[in-house]
């Protein structure tokens, strides 16, 4: 009878796996709402959403730079694929200049690269210095009363600041807050000085008169907004972009990968998509997974050597 119990049992069709996604997914972003992931990630969440057939909801976990939403995904979501993380290039440089407790090159897979955004560097409408050169003049004369504000330490809003620092050879006050977005009350209210916050989340600032800007980080003038000059144009060689990109928890299935990236790609071309990345002069990166992985690798090696030669600390 167990024999022919055994034999009935493999004969049974085996159960199929379910296709992913199987359940709604959920989009963490690691930042305050207002900031440039949260912008991008609106625009995002439903192009992701009609490729996949599932909602996609957007969960903001602020804190630590971005290093509180990338570690809830890394260490306590399913790694199925269904939760995935939009995040910016403050990943790599946290693996150098954070105490974290995951391995983000080890515990998250690159799922798609978006875009490398350049930042504007803004003030407050009624602040006294008017371009560039005047605000480092004012920085040279008092050396550590000239502050920007920024979404933390290790995020690009810091590091943007800590190299134009170094590049004009000026001390500059840091004031961290959690994301971009509530920098800008102190800095309209002129309680900080500047912010150098990427153009996804600045350009509506800029465009709406609640800010000045006084440059931009890219190497050139954008065409988004042509009279912005480039810092580089008094700063020569100073240069700032962003990237951004999705990642899931590492230990999904190869097909669950395949099919995320599949539907990444296509959000990526979607026309909503695309003119907000076009409005944030934002310039290609690899964006399929395996080019883009390669390109997040670089990056970390990039702050990695910057710790070594001692132009940035790592927290203790």
């Amino acid at each position: 009878m167990r024999i022919l119990l055994a034999l009935l049992v493999a004969l049974l069709p085996l159960r199929p796996a379910l296709a992913f996604p199987e359940r709604p997914l959920t989009l963490v972003v690691p930042f305050a709402p207002g900031g440039t992931i949260d912008v991008l990630a609106r625009v995002l969440a439903p192009e992701l959403a009609a490729g996949l057939g599932q909602p996609v909801a957007i969960d903001t976990r602020p804190g630590a730079g971005g290093n509180v939403g990338a570690a809830y995904v890394a260490q306590q979501s399913r790694p199925d694929g269904h939760t995935i993380l939009f995040t910016g290039a403050g990943l790599a440089s946290s693996v150098s200049l954070a105490q974290l407790g995951f391995d983000p090159v080890r515990d998250l897979t690159p799922v798609l690269g978006m875009g490398a955004i350049p930042s504007l560097l803004v003030v407050s409408p009624q602040s006294p210095h008017r371009d560039v050169a005047g605000l480092l003049a004012a920085a040279r004369a008092a050396p550590g009363r000239v502050s920007f504000g920024s979404s933390g330490p290790g995020t690009g809003s810091h590091l943007a600041g800590v190299l134009l620092g170094a590049a004009a050879g000026v001390e500059l006050l840091h004031v961290p807050y959690r994301g971009s977005g509530a920098v800008y009350p102190d800095l309209i209210a002129q309680r900080i000085d500047m912010l150098l916050d990427v153009m996804a989340s600045s350009i509506g600032q800029v465009q709406q008169g609640a800010v000045r800007a006084l440059g931009i980080t890219s190497r050139t003038r954008s065409d988004v907004l042509p009279q912005v000059p480039a810092i580089a144009e008094t700063v020569p060689g100073y240069a700032f972009e962003t990237w951004v990109g999705l990642f899931i928890r590492s230990g999904a299935p190869e097909a669950t990968q395949r099919r995320l990236e599949a539907a990444a790609l296509a959000a990526l071309q979607a026309p909503a998509v695309r003119e907000r990345l076009r409005l944030s002069a934002a310039q290609p990166i690899p964006a399929e997974s395996a080019a883009f992985a390669a390109y997040f690798r670089e990056d970390v090696a990039r702050w990695a050597e910057m710790v070594r030669q001692g132009r940035l600390q790592r927290a203790e």
